[in-house]
């Protein structure tokens, strides 16, 4: 089978306004790259578990923090397995799921088919909105109290926060040469000081 280019979208669920990527990715790509791709493009650094999900199935990376209940579970091993088994048509759907505690869900959509002369050495993204929540900010909720408490200076956390958040943390920054540059890094290998 030929390889596509897909112009994929990815949007964070309940994110107001919302934080979304649009991303272009060879349909070979394994959905261990492409997990990547997900990470690099919303400034995630693939600290915890995560799956995609289509009718209901659980497509993830068979590993030992997940084993135990493997077997009673509707988890499928997606080792070998290309972003094309899941997304086949135009505007088809998946989720993905990373860090199962603050529980980001993304909705994936396949937009459309790309064509392009030779072959694409990385994914690419192209387009985005609003700056993505840090690691371990406890999800939309814990996230958009966190921001809360950067317009309050008298808040009781707010020097907890500011200093774990940044005090000067914009919500709407949006730098797409960065996140480029995030997946030339985790394609490329390259090293982090040239990037």
């Amino acid at each position: 089978m030929k390889t596509k280019l897909y112009q994929i979208h990815i949007l964070l669920k309940d994110s107001k306004p919302s934080i979304w990527r649009r991303i272009l990715i060879p349909s070979d790509y394994l959905l261990s790259d492409f997990h990547l791709a997900i990470q690099a493009s919303m400034d995630w650094y693939d600290m915890h578990l995560h799956q995609f999900i289509k009718d209901k199935i659980m497509y993830c990376p068979k590993s030992p923090d997940i084993i135990d209940f493997w077997d009673d579970s509707d988890m499928v091993d997606y080792d070998k397995m290309k972003i094309s088994d899941l997304l086949i048509n135009e505007k088809d759907k998946i989720k993905y799921e990373y860090d199962f505690g603050d529980g980001w869900e993304h909705y994936i959509t396949l937009e459309k088919f790309i064509s392009i002369d030779g072959k694409m050495p990385f994914p690419v993204c192209i387009k985005g909105k609003m700056n993505c929540p840090p690691e371990d900010s406890h999800g939309m909720w814990g996230y958009y109290h966190m921001l809360d408490v950067l317009q309050h200076p008298d808040h009781e956390e707010f020097e907890e926060i500011s200093e774990w958040l940044g005090e000067d943390f914009d919500s709407t920054f949006f730098d797409i040469y960065e996140i480029n540059s995030n997946l030339i890094s985790y394609f490329l290998d390259v090293p982090e000081e040239i990037t």
